[in-house]
């Protein structure tokens, strides 16, 4: 692996900076798996919320666990701090704001924050950069936590970090505790549907764009469009949420009227996205130069605040 690439996944973005927190990180876990059982405690997913007030449990869920966070989480506290704790730093401030003892297995329901997969990725990175281990965040699709496998896939996300010892890159999934046939805390490729991979085949005819469904939803090609873009963003230190969207495609009618040669820009992403160490220094360039795939529209910003860009 070079080097420089390595160096480039210990920077932080605005989202990973660990910078506030850099001796708290430090003190915590070096066991991967240890530590993303910690983070887990520290939180509770938005649909594992919603479920829990449907009393329906997933397969690995507790039932017990879900009527516990029916009665205990308080109905006037947010339903999803995805909107308001966009970094790792204010995802962690916010915990020791409820819970000023930090990150701990006991954690009260009522003191947990309300984060999707993306929210939890993004903090695991933060605290591997400040123990000094390359990480780096990716956004595609899984179904390890469904009762039946191979039929429909889920948006998700999951950290990928730089074991030295064995100059490989290992897979993790730190949101929630599943009872899989695999190991979560270092699963080979083959568990995770890699959107490169996923937008390739369904451009070719060889996939479904039907069994990947975003949300509890949406689905379409033009949702595997934003997983390409979410993860590409990532793969650069960018992990921007899921709430912003790339101005050439943010709304379903762009997307219909994109032309097939900006869809073939697209399919050239996703295949230097197949292998991105080998890539690497094509993809920084694309993202440093293209406009196209670079500049997003947020809540607050439309096409119109780029105009002159």
């Amino acid at each position: 692996m070079k080097n420089d690439i390595l160096n480039f996944y210990l920077q932080t973005s605005i989202y990973t900076n660990y910078y506030p927190f850099a001796d708290y990180y430090r003190s915590l876990p070096d066991n991967i798996e240890e530590l993303s059982k910690l983070l887990c405690h520290q939180v509770i997913h938005r649909t594992k919320l919603i479920r829990s007030y449907l009393n329906k449990p997933r397969n690995y869920e507790n039932e017990l666990e879900l009527n516990k966070i029916k009665e205990q989480y308080p109905w006037y506290k947010n339903r999803c701090d995805d909107d308001i704790l966009l970094t790792a730093p204010a995802i962690t401030a916010e915990l020791f704001r409820q819970d000023q003892r930090g990150f701990v297995m006991d954690r009260e329901i009522k003191d947990k924050v309300v984060i999707t997969c993306r929210y939890v990725a993004v903090l695991l990175a933060s605290i591997l950069k400040a123990k000094g281990i390359p990480a780096r965040c990716r956004s595609g699709y899984a179904d390890y936590f469904l009762n039946e496998r191979g039929q429909n896939f889920y948006d998700h996300w999951i950290v990928q970090y730089y074991n030295a010892k064995e100059k490989r890159w290992v897979n993790v999934d730190p949101d929630g505790e599943y009872n899989g046939t695999f190991n979560q805390y270092d699963f080979p490729n083959k568990e995770f549907k890699w959107i490169a991979e996923v937008w390739l085949n369904v451009r070719a005819g060889n996939d479904d764009y039907k069994r990947y469904i975003h949300g509890s939803s949406y689905n379409g090609l033009n949702n595997l469009a934003y997983a390409l873009f979410f993860d590409f963003h990532s793969l650069m230190n960018d992990e921007i949420s899921y709430l912003f969207f790339p101005t050439m495609f943010d709304k379903d009618e762009e997307f219909n009227n994109l032309t097939e040669e900006e869809l073939s820009r697209l399919d050239n992403l996703a295949t230097l996205m197949l292998d991105v160490d080998k890539n690497f220094d094509e993809l920084r360039y694309l993202f440093r130069n293209d406009k196209w795939l670079r500049i997003i529209n947020t809540p607050l910003l439309s096409d119109h605040d780029h105009l002159e860009i």
